[in-house]
């Protein structure tokens, strides 16, 4: 009987204790990459961008008036990705207005978030009558940030045009969105409009409404079906008449595969030119301390980057590594940059898992390198930056870089009390 008291004791305590944990809401933990069923997903335009700090504000739509929605802050998580035109990006590529896709969480340690940190159930609240419920969510720590093509793409969407209906050189455009493989029946219309500086992309040419009518493929004035012409959007917002709650506006129109495909070789162009003098992000998988300073260390790349820069990444290739802290600012720069401080030596073995769909956020490739200087930034779960010895050695602007030790906790994470907290 005893023991059947004492195994019952047990299972309680061990239920009261399990139960919080349980009813604790999912935060992404540091290594690991969280799942993106986690996520919560939204959409919005980008009214704000620091580039340098990672982070900026969207107005996020909701079922309210667009135009009153409160810009909402967020930062992207060491890890989180941005695309553009349907290849990767930085915040810095991306113009003011632009519609983007969200995949977000709550902030990883609420202590040390670069933005305001708003109660969990924040997205469940309605702001007011007029902007309605979801416009100011807690998931504000961004793995995914997407413009309208780069998701159409990666869902396999397309933008399907119904009719067109032209005034004074601008017009309103009725088109779905759905599967590339077919309607599936949950597709409904929306209304856009488009005016004389949306561009328009066929193959290699950019075309404006002004080209469309004097080639006799759309009207001067008035309404033209277009069938179900198949399309991908770029899509912004502005101001619009008529008391419209929300609509959105078409910025550029691809009209075929070569179209878009020239558009994500220049974005990625621009972006592998970037990663190359800021160094590849990722983070410390294990250290194997030796003597004197020497170490190897264990290292997983962050994913969404071009595959070029990847593959220089090679068993035998020297590499830099440097520590960086969340916003992926190199803590040090100094007056020989990033590279006088840093770790260096040789890759003994690279790991490339990226063929069996590694999460997202992650390359799927590892890299162990042993260095005979270890220094303090590297250590497991912390964010570094790396460089094969090959690409070249830039030097940093000022506000990408930490300044060794002359920094301060609001150099780190410039206080949150810049953003409004709504």
């Amino acid at each position: 009987m005893n023991m059947k008291l004492t195994l019952l004791t047990a299972l309680l305590c061990v239920l009261t204790t399990a139960t919080p944990a349980a009813d604790e809401p999912f935060r992404p933990e540091a290594g690991k990459f969280p799942p993106l069923e986690k996520a919560h997903t939204y959409r919005g335009e980008l009214v704000f961008v620091d580039h340098p700090n990672r982070r900026g504000s969207l107005r996020v739509q909701g079922q309210g008036v667009f135009r009153r929605n409160d810009p909402h802050p967020f930062a992207m998580l060491p890890y989180g990705m941005v695309r553009y035109h349907g290849a990767p990006a930085d915040l810095r590529d991306i113009p003011l207005g632009t519609v983007l896709h969200v995949r977000a969480y709550l902030p990883p340690d609420p202590k040390i978030s670069s933005v305001p940190v708003l109660p969990v159930n924040n997205k469940d609240k309605d702001a007011d009558h007029r902007r309605g419920v979801g416009v100011a969510p807690a998931e504000n720590h961004v793995l995914l940030l997407e413009d309208e093509p780069s998701h159409c793409q990666r869902e396999g969407m397309v933008w399907k045009l119904k009719e067109l209906d032209i005034q004074s050189n601008e017009g309103m455009m009725i088109a779905t969105r759905e599967p590339k493989a077919g309607a599936d029946g949950k597709t409904k219309e929306e209304t856009l409009t488009f005016d004389a500086a949306t561009r328009l992309w066929r193959g290699r040419e950019c075309l404006s409404l002004a080209d469309m009518i004097s080639e006799g493929l759309w009207p001067a004035s008035g309404k033209k079906s277009l069938d179900g012409q198949a399309v991908l959007l770029g899509i912004t917002w502005k101001p619009t008449l008529g008391g419209v709650f929300t609509r959105f506006h078409i910025s550029d129109i691809w009209l075929d595969d070569t179209a878009i495909q020239r558009a994500a070789h220049l974005q990625a162009e621009t972006h592998k030119a970037f990663i190359r003098s800021r160094w590849v992000p990722g983070w410390v998988d294990a250290v194997e301390y030796g003597k004197f300073g020497r170490a190897t260390v264990t290292a997983t790349l962050f994913g969404g980057m071009d595959t070029s820069l990847y593959a220089d990444f090679k068993k035998g290739s020297r590499v830099l590594m440097n520590g960086a802290e969340n916003t992926l600012k190199h803590t040090e720069g100094g007056t020989s940059g990033p590279s006088q401080m840093a770790s260096q030596g040789s890759i003994l073995e690279v790991t490339d898992t990226s063929r069996d769909a590694p999460p997202l956020g992650s390359s799927g490739i590892q890299i162990r390198f042993e260095t005979d200087l270890i220094t303090e930034g590297i250590r497991p779960t912390r964010v570094v930056r790396i460089r094969p010895t090959n690409w070249p050695d830039f030097h940093m602007p000022r506000e990408e870089y930490l300044d060794s030790g002359k920094f301060s906790h609001e150099d780190r994470f410039p206080t949150p009390a810049i953003f409004p907290q709504y």
